[in-house]
């Protein structure tokens, strides 16, 4: 069994769903996972922001906007009266619940249930699609066999023993349609994956499932070498292990979220990236495998914070880090980047959601700098296959490029380098035209 995600954009109006459709219609057995459409998740972030603010005739106008775009696609996607019919009575339902939020008290749960709704419009809407198309196929609800923990951690057992009962209902069907991003928590109530959450959807479901592979449908043909929204004359990468592309998607890769590769490298279940767009195009496999050359892509990430800490006591002070690092673990506030010298730390930050009080705690150890509008460039690869050379293309290329700091040896995949975001264009660009050698990188 194959599992199939599609992303926003895959299923972002009628015509796109029609393609969908098309691709999955084989006698192949698999799983496809649908992200809500394109904009719905945004928008209704939008109208849970309202509500919050008790601004319940804005929440509808917005709710009553949201409720025509999917009158148009219901408009367009179907042929037969009946099946129009059945989808706007469907939408009925989904657009009044979401208009009773503005009767009452809005809460974090109901904000969860409200961003639900994207997820379960889009799969409701293609499986009638399916239905009208006399293709057979099962609409899974992912909220029976999608859990997290009180931790917000993936249940991985009880969403193996639940997505196995609910595929043994269904013996001899080969096509099942089913949510990413939503979820059950602990307590029972609806909640999600957060962002990004259907990429970990579909992760988590190929390897309860044990499937042959887990394929991500997006917009672009498979992870490229460079950030192609910045970069001219960037290339699909055909090969990554699963520790460079978690890398990558961690250090800036959009076409991947970082929490995907996990699931699927524990149960070695490949990963392939392909494009709704261009369907012939190869893409990129994600395997445990890699293929041969060292440098294989670079990214970027945005919004960092860089903090030093000199201080006279850190020299031969041992326990001086651990009580560091006590300090970003109360506030769970993770650290990117971080390199030592006998009287400074230096480390990043991506959340500045409780820096005042973390440089408050940090100021009794010493002088605390810091630096906002920084950026990680992340260079990817193999770099045990080839110990000289590699760093010598990165830095001869970032010659002229200012380096804040620098990480390398803590990973056999990731040389990074920390920049003033004012660089970042001139830094990829300069490495797409000094590290990769066009003839042989992407044969």
């Amino acid at each position: 069994m194959k599992i199939l995600k599609f992303g926003g954009t895959s299923v972002g109006s009628a015509e796109r769903m029609r393609e969908v459709a098309n691709l999955i219609h084989n006698d192949e057995p698999k799983i496809v996972v649908l992200s809500a459409m394109s904009g719905t998740t945004n928008a209704l972030v939008q109208i849970a922001e309202k509500l919050y603010l008790n601004l319940n005739e804005e929440a509808n106008a917005q709710i009553d906007a949201l409720h025509d775009t999917y009158k148009q696609v219901v408009a367009q996607l179907y042929t037969s009266e009946n099946k129009q019919k059945q989808a706007n009575e469907l939408l009925n339902h989904h657009f009044e619940y979401l208009r009773a939020f503005t009767q009452d008290l809005f809460t974090v749960h109901e904000e969860r249930a409200v961003l639900a709704q994207g997820e379960l419009l889009s799969t409701a809407l293609f499986q009638f699609f399916l239905e009208e198309q006399s293709i057979n196929s099962v609409l899974l609800p992912a909220l029976n066999f999608m859990k997290i923990d009180e931790n917000e951690e993936p249940d991985v057992t009880y969403i193996e023993k639940n997505l196995a009962a609910e595929l043994e209902k269904y013996t001899g069907t080969n096509l099942f349609i089913t949510q990413g991003y939503i979820c059950h928590n602990a307590f029972g109530d609806i909640d999600n994956l957060k962002r990004g959450g259907s990429d970990y959807s579909a992760s988590l479901i190929g390897a309860a499932a044990n499937a042959s592979e887990i394929q991500i449908w997006t917009d672009i043909d498979g992870m490229h070498n460079n950030d192609p929204r910045i970069v001219k004359n960037t290339y699909p990468i055909a090969q990554l292990s699963f520790d460079e592309a978690a890398e990558l998607a961690y250090f800036g890769a959009k076409i991947l979220h970082p929490s995907s590769v996990l699931p699927a490298k524990q149960k070695n279940v490949p990963v392939r990236l392909l494009n709704t767009m261009q369907p012939e195009a190869k893409g990129t496999l994600i395997s445990a495998e890699s293929q041969g050359g060292s440098i294989k892509a670079v990214a970027a990430k945005d919004g960092i914070t860089a903090i030093k800490i000199k201080s006279g006591r850190m020299l031969l002070a041992y326990g001086f880090l651990r009580s560091v690092f006590e300090v970003f673990e109360r506030y769970k506030t993770p650290i990117d980047m971080i390199t030592t010298s006998e009287v400074a730390v230096s480390l990043t930050i991506d959340n500045p959601k409780n820096l005042e009080a973390i440089v408050s705690e940090l100021k009794t150890f010493g002088q605390v700098e810091v630096d906002h509008n920084q950026t990680i460039i992340c260079v990817v690869g193999d770099f045990m296959a080839e110990r000289t050379g590699a760093s010598l293309k990165i830095f001869d290329a970032l010659k002229d490029i200012p380096l804040r700091m620098i990480s390398y040896g803590g990973s056999e995949n990731n040389m990074s380098m920390l920049i003033n975001a004012s660089d970042k264009v001139t830094a990829l660009t300069k490495l797409n035209d000094g590290i990769f050698e066009r003839n042989t990188a992407h044969a």
